[in-house]
């Protein structure tokens, strides 16, 4: 197993595919882009499979998250999430994506054997959009939506980044639209990964912030926290519910304490966090003929080492280098 210290169990392994995305969120990365990573520095696709099947085969693994950069961007997707699923025992499969190429692949990406989707969408109103991504794709993000619930990728959920000045007006809004179409909506605290190290603790709308919006519409109840579990998302039922909205607070309500996630990174590095400093090198073990025992050990070692928690409290807490594109979300 992938345990830690702390006696945590790493069960769901979040594999990001690319460093590239089509968006440049003002969150997330300058509107030029950053220096991507070499063709000759990513993982494989077979790379990939076999890092994912040891995973599952030998370390406890049962869920495998798909990310990036924008992982739709990854030509050999499809086949990637087909091989994985033909594992035994198959791991559940979910993608986290910004939705703009979802209307063309939701289909195939289903029948190779994804079960679901998280889309970022930030807000409803596409000037906004264009000033937060720097594009016009809002059409194509809510195109991609309505192809991925028609597939059956459910639930779909969309992941919410609320900006001062820009789109914290919208949560109302956001909520009764994915009421309205079906959408599990989730809230996510502006994390400090921006590749400008611009992120401001006194300039982020805090999940306090959030739902004191949302309850001047909703009448908010909360989910008795042993249905939690692991979950990064808090989840309130909406009005008595069926629905449900979720609060990812990674700032200001952490849930380091019931983490059970380990990282892979687009060019092979195992992170335990998503704020973690330092990295562990399996690419080159995979490279030099390690077998798959050996590659295991170095994965059970870093996970061994994994810290308590994310230190963002902590007056001496440093950015880590790599932005949240490059990490994976």
């Amino acid at each position: 197993m992938l345990i830690d210290t702390y006696g945590r169990v790493a069960t769901d392994l979040r594999v990001s595919l690319t460093d590239r995305c089509n968006l440049r969120c003002t969150y997330c990365m300058p509107e030029e882009g950053l220096q991507w990573l070499a063709k000759p520095d990513l993982l494989t696709d077979d790379e990939i499979v076999r890092l994912i099947t040891l995973a599952v085969r030998d370390l406890g693994i049962d869920e495998v998250r798909f990310t990036g950069g924008e992982p739709l961007l990854r030509p050999g997707l499809p086949g990637i999430i087909e091989r994985v699923a033909a594992l035994t025992p198959r791991p559940r499969m979910s993608l986290t994506t910004n939705g703009i190429g979802l209307q063309r692949t939701a289909a195939a990406l289903r029948d190779a054997g994804l079960d679901r989707v998280n889309v970022s969408l930030d807000t409803l109103r596409p000037e906004v959009f264009q000033a937060l991504t720097r594009r016009k794709r809002h059409d194509d993000v809510l195109r991609g939506l309505e192809a991925a619930r028609a597939a059956g990728l459910t639930p779909v959920k969309v992941n919410t980044v609320l900006m001062p000045g820009l789109n914290d007006d919208e949560a109302p809004d956001l909520l009764a639209w994915a009421i309205a179409h079906d959408y599990e909506l989730r809230f996510i605290e502006q994390m400090p990964l921006d590749a400008q190290h611009g992120w401001k603790r006194d300039g982020m709308i805090t999940a306090g912030d959030i739902l004191t919006s949302l309850r001047t519409r909703f009448t908010l109840t909360a989910e008795d926290a042993e249905e939690r579990g692991s979950a990064p998302a808090e989840r309130w039922l909406v009005d008595g519910g069926p629905h449900r909205v979720g609060v990812i607070a990674s700032v200001t309500r952490p849930f380091c304490r019931a983490c059970d996630r380990t990282r892979l990174t687009a060019d092979g590095q195992v992170r335990t966090c998503l704020f973690a400093t330092e990295e562990t090198d399996l690419r080159s073990a995979l490279r030099s003929g390690a077998p798959d025992d050996e590659i295991a050990r170095l994965w059970t070692t870093a996970m061994w080492g994994k810290k308590a928690g994310s230190g963002l409290d902590d007056p001496s807490f440093l950015q880590p280098e790599r932005p949240m594109s490059a990490i994976g979300g």
